[in-house]
């Protein structure tokens, strides 16, 4: 079983902004401080929460994950000490292979509106904790692969004509023009849509943690209307 987009888009995300970490660790003259520091907790709350939820606790992965963020000044990161941030960047590695290589089809769990509440959850997570941005880019992907589901189960394409992926507003005025949602629900997906991008991009004052609660919602409610069944 193939795993959803939203789980393929996070888990590159991880390994990506894990690259970016162990690299700036590497020649980090002092310890940790701020957005860095910022930074490294949202990636070990994201990653821990995608392997609890793929593999369980009992599984071996989740127990070197536990390991490795368990070592005495985990957050004390600077050149001389990120060996255990490079361990958690290798547990992100094996997890990416193992999804690319369809090494999970026999996990069982990992139907699609499970994924979507999995990765709400997580939305929900970092933003209860105050990573607003993170929140915002979690939330849209899971709105952007309903949106993608959603074509699917209507026999809508998915596709542009040079055969690269849609994103949210070709998905969104798809979906509007077969109506399979009203045109309202198309302005709120629109609205949702301009946020990610915002948090994608690194324009994070021009939103605030208020208009991701009500994107969660929103995302809430539309996986369960249009996606439950």
């Amino acid at each position: 079983m193939k795993v959803s987009n939203v789980v393929q888009k996070e888990i590159d995300s991880l390994v990506s902004l894990g690259s970016k970490i162990v690299e700036k660790a590497s020649v980090a003259r002092s310890r940790f401080e701020g957005e860095d520091l910022a930074e490294v907790s949202s990636w070990v709350t994201r990653l821990g929460q995608l392997v609890k939820k793929l593999y369980g606790e009992s599984s071996q992965h989740y127990k070197n994950y536990s390991e490795a963020i368990s070592t005495d000044n985990f957050y004390a990161i600077h050149s001389n000490w990120y060996g255990h941030i490079s361990q958690v960047q290798g547990i992100a590695l094996t997890v990416k292979h193992d999804i690319e290589n369809d090494l999970l089809s026999d996990i069982r769990g990992l139907l699609q509106a499970e994924i979507f509440g999995n990765f709400l959850e997580i939305g929900e997570h970092l933003l209860n904790e105050g990573y607003k941005d993170a929140a915002a880019v979690t939330i849209g992907a899971v709105l952007e692969d309903g949106l993608r589901e959603l074509c699917k189960k209507n026999e809508i394409g998915t596709t542009k004509p040079n055969g690269s992926p849609m994103t949210i507003e070709p998905l969104n005025t798809e979906l509007a023009k077969h109506e399979i949602y009203s045109k309202l629900v198309q302005k709120q997906v629109t609205s949702y849509a301009h946020i990610r991008n915002k948090a994608a991009h690194g324009q994070y004052e021009e939103y605030d943690k208020s208009q991701v609660e009500m994107m969660l919602l929103f995302v809430q409610n539309f996986s369960e209307q249009h996606l439950a069944s």
